[in-house]
């Protein structure tokens, strides 16, 4: 179907040329929920943001269509895709990685510090100090997952669920550990001057710079700073976070494993209660992914984050039934230029007030 705006053809087309003539991924035919039986195509190797108010067919597009045809092809899920003709370009990636923000974890138990894999290496770091060889402790007894070194009247949470029946359930310091989730005799290791349950209250950043010389807690600490988590405690319960930082751990998790240069990674609105400052941040953590060949596809209403995409794609106009077209795509200059897109009209004066 063509897009909704005629002008799009002649202030677009030659660029949209050039850029089809890049790898893309093409998803021909969209027509599931209120998606008009468009087409779209996503280039490769680029930071490309979806916009569009809400209902205007975004999280259809992206995660009803393209991610749950991701799942069945690479990872044989059973869920099937939106309606579509057909998703062209697979032969471009090896692996599609969806970051949303769904919970990390629904128990206590599970935190920022153990999604991310970084207390595997601050357990082993523990383990080899001179107190914990002479106490007999291994890197399992630092884990507050499995019996051992954890405090077995809270299995480690640091809280014991006290039932009230036809009230909520309320949460009280377990009286054995005091809150702090392991054995004395686990508590008496120290590493650099603070044991495991100091180490779990610290901050990312404070974490990082007493492990700075460990270099495997240090890489994983390094990229949750980088993508704005450095407030947060190591050893926050995963049920606190919110949806925006569930989404930057999971998204931290994912820049501390090897790159192939063959991802299209899928982000459902990162900047989700960031500061502009961590907003910055992200872009660039999210610019080293595109700068490894990778392919970074971002639904999105940050307009400053819009503005230092590489291509937009614009959904619209409007939302429900009057949504589901393309209304524009181009660069953030191009959409601009087109009257129809609610979202060029206010990234134009975006780029007035806040130019480069």
């Amino acid at each position: 179907m063509p897009p909704l705006n005629s002008d799009l053809d002649s202030r677009q087309g030659t660029y949209l040329a050039a850029a089809l003539q890049r790898q893309t991924i093409s998803i021909r035919g969209a027509r599931t929920h209120n998606l008009k039986n468009i087409d779209i195509n996503i280039p490769r190797d680029q930071l490309v943001v979806v916009t569009g108010l809400s209902g205007s067919g975004k999280s259809s597009l992206i995660f009803y269509i393209l991610d749950r045809a991701a799942r069945q092809r690479y990872y044989g899920a059973g869920e099937a895709p939106g309606n579509h003709e057909e998703i062209e370009g697979w032969e471009h990636l090896d692996k599609v990685i969806t970051i949303d923000q769904r919970p990390i974890g629904r128990i206590p138990r599970s935190n920022a510090a153990t999604y991310s894999d970084a207390f595997t290496s601050i357990r082993q770091a523990f383990a080899a100090t001179p107190e914990a060889r002479e106490l007999g402790l291994t890197a399992r007894d630092f884990s507050f997952n499995v019996p051992g070194g954890r405090c077995e009247r809270c299995q480690g949470a640091g809280v014991l669920t006290v039932k009230m029946h036809f009230l909520p359930d309320v949460e009280v310091r377990c009286p054995t550990c005091h809150g702090r989730r392991f054995t004395r005799r686990t508590l008496s290791a120290h590493y650099r001057g603070h044991d495991i349950a100091q180490v779990l209250d610290m901050t990312v950043e404070e974490a990082l710079e007493l492990f700075q010389d460990v270099r495997a807690v240090a890489a994983r600490l390094q990229v949750m700073a980088d993508v704005g988590l450095g407030y947060l405690q190591l050893g926050q319960p995963a049920t606190t976070l919110s949806g925006g930082e569930a989404q930057r751990v999971k998204l931290a998790k994912e820049l501390g494993r090897r790159s192939t240069g063959r991802t299209l990674y899928l982000l459902d609105e990162p900047t989700t209660g960031q500061h502009p400052a961590d907003t910055d941040r992200l872009l660039g953590v999210l610019q080293r992914l595109v700068d490894a060949g990778n392919s970074v596809l971002v639904v999105e209403h940050n307009l400053d984050f819009i503005r230092a995409a590489d291509w937009v794609i614009d959904l619209g106009p409007e939302g429900g039934a009057a949504g589901g077209r393309l209304v524009a795509e181009g660069t953030p200059e191009q959409v601009t230029q087109v009257e129809a897109s609610y979202t060029g009209q206010f990234l134009r004066q975006v780029l007035v007030d806040r130019p480069g």
